[in-house]
């Protein structure tokens, strides 16, 4: 059967490109070797936002006195059902991708998808029977997976990798999370919530190494004060696992020290999945193990385009969605603005969230730019001491010659959700005395970011 266009992969870049390309009026198939969805609605994004869910539950009623509220009985976190309650959740969403799926009428292929010349794709079921399809786009969309050290080779019981983490059969007493990167401070915070002796082992200086120095301290202070041991500018070099527990052989500055845990999960990164797939014998060419693509994500052979995690760029879910959309308008002929990548959120979902946009303050000085910043701590804010955690702060970074919005740096409650009025002021090039005059309201985690852009230009009220 011929097809407009054939989607491999079904994540955030895959089945968001397939729903556009339909209601654009191409017929479309989309092959996926798994769960619809991919690792974001499956094993990623979503059911880990469940697990930290349930451990924010937890951490509630454990401080429940805090708040005036009596409890009779220990609360207790049931882990079974936590993991449950997670692959629920997933589960429904990837129901949610079928439904919306139908609606578009995208039709599914399942197995495991291999491009080929002349605008074919193979596709080898559960079964291994091979059927080849046509069609006159194909849009690679088969994301990552975790990566995996020489030090660290996972064998899926004792080393273990972010599936392993979230479906653990039985809450472990301790744990060695490697990589403090998302993954690995949200599973640290996850684990820690819940009573795991959770060890945090990054090997640069500082925990989320690619957020502002100052958020990454606030983490790091917030990590401690919750109980979790946080080695920075440390190596897991080997680990022993011949023994009940782990035994962990990790270099430090002072040297080498053994640390014991019943868990070690590796979180140092993700490796695309570009391996046997078809682009060399297609021709497509690669580099660094990624497809290279122009800014419409057509690949150096006609006909074939790659989006998310395996093209250049950072490998966020919502990065995917939007190369799906503007890769399958080219296609269909419309004229789609090329994405700036100077503007893309990122978020963490620890406790203290932590969201970003944009240049640090130290990048921007680098950049060449005479800076305005301005900080505002959540100490100061209103509804932060009402929710009963203040932890965190607001931190702008504006061009002090143009007042354009160079950056912004939080870390707090609710900061993944307020990071989008930077992305869109800063897309509508908004000014710093735009987002002063604009009334924030009160009271909200929210009026920290006026107050911010009010402490850099020496007019802020509260503090």
């Amino acid at each position: 059967m011929n097809y407009d266009l054939i989607i491999i992969g079904s994540g955030p870049g895959g089945y968001v490109a397939a729903i556009r390309a339909s209601q654009l009026g191409l017929n479309v198939a989309v092959v996926e070797r798994a769960e619809l969805g991919g690792i974001c609605l499956n094993w990623g994004c979503i059911p880990t936002k469940a697990l930290l869910k349930s451990a924010q539950v937890f951490n509630y009623l454990s401080h429940a006195g805090d708040y005036g509220i009596k409890i009779q009985g220990e609360a207790k976190p049931d882990f079974e059902a936590i993991v449950k309650r997670s692959r629920n959740v997933a589960e429904g969403m990837s129901k949610g991708i079928q439904f919306l799926f139908r609606k578009n009428k995208v039709e599914v292929i399942a197995g495991i998808g291999k491009v080929k010349p002349g605008k074919g794709v193979e596709v080898t079921d559960a079964e291994g029977n091979k059927t080849e399809y046509t069609t006159n786009h194909i849009i690679i969309a088969t994301g990552a997976r975790s990566k995996e050290l020489s030090s660290l080779k996972q064998d899926g019981k004792k080393i273990i990798g972010y599936r392993e983490a979230m479906t653990l059969p039985k809450q472990p007493a301790s744990m060695i999370v490697v990589g403090s990167g998302a993954i690995g401070s949200e599973f640290a915070q996850f684990y820690n919530a819940l009573g795991t002796k959770v060890t945090l082992v990054e090997f640069l200086p500082a925990v989320v190494p690619n957020e502002d120095e100052e958020v990454s301290k606030q983490l790091e202070r917030s990590f401690k004060k919750a109980g979790i041991k946080v080695m920075t500018d440390a190596s897991v070099e080997s680990v022993d696992t011949s023994s009940k527990l782990c035994k962990a052989t990790v270099k430090t500055k002072k040297g080498e020290e053994i640390i014991e845990a019943e868990i070690v999960f590796s979180a140092v990164g993700v490796a695309t999945n570009i391996e046997g797939i078809g682009l060399e014998e297609t021709g497509i060419a690669t580099s660094k193990t990624k497809v290279i693509v122009d800014d419409y994500y057509k690949t150096n052979v006609e006909g074939y385009y790659a989006i998310g995690d395996i093209v250049h760029g950072p490998a966020l879910a919502h990065v995917a969605s939007r190369e799906g959309i503007i890769c399958v308008e080219k296609i269909a002929g419309h004229h789609p603005e090329v994405l700036d990548y100077n503007n893309i959120p990122a978020c963490t979902y620890t406790t203290p969230e932590i969201a970003s946009v944009g240049m640090t303050e130290k990048q921007a000085i680098k950049a060449g730019f005479e800076v305005k910043v301005g900080k505002f701590p959540y100490m100061a804010s209103g509804k932060a001491s009402a929710s009963g955690n203040r932890d965190g702060f607001v931190k702008v970074v504006f061009d002090a010659k143009t007042d354009e919005w160079l950056g912004a740096h939080l870390i707090g409650e609710n900061v993944t959700e307020m990071i989008a009025e930077v992305v869109v002021a800063r897309k509508l090039k908004a000014k710093a005395r735009q987002i002063i005059d604009a009334i924030h309201p009160h009271p909200t985690m929210s009026e920290a970011m006026m107050e911010a852009v009010a402490a850099a230009y020496g007019e802020v009220i509260h503090i």
